[in-house]
């Protein structure tokens, strides 16, 4: 699998910004991405040196509104990948931080 369809979306929250400083960076991952191909993925893609990656899958729920459901959210896969201490930092991140 391509790295570019690997990593689709940085995944940019309150709780991911307070991550950055720890070297932790949350990314939206395709679903059927293994944690390898998302760690092999990273490191191509940005040049640096991975250390762990943990992934969750959001399962899809009703929206509901006005008491009843109109659709639902999306289903994703999210990873969260934390760099070695000797590697340098994500550049994107650093200019949000």
């Amino acid at each position: 699998m391509e790295a570019n369809k690997i990593i689709i979306k940085p995944l940019l929250s309150e709780k991911s910004y307070s991550d950055i400083a720890k070297k932790k960076y949350w990314f939206i991952v395709d679903k059927n991405a293994t944690k390898t191909q998302i760690k092999q993925a990273v490191q191509e893609i940005f040049g640096v040196e991975v250390e762990s990656v943990n992934t969750s899958i959001t399962a899809k729920k009703p929206k509901k509104r006005q008491g009843r459901v109109s659709g639902y959210t999306s289903e994703n896969k999210k990873a969260i990948v934390t760099l070695k201490k000797e590697s340098k930092p994500i550049a994107f991140f650093e200019s949000l931080s």
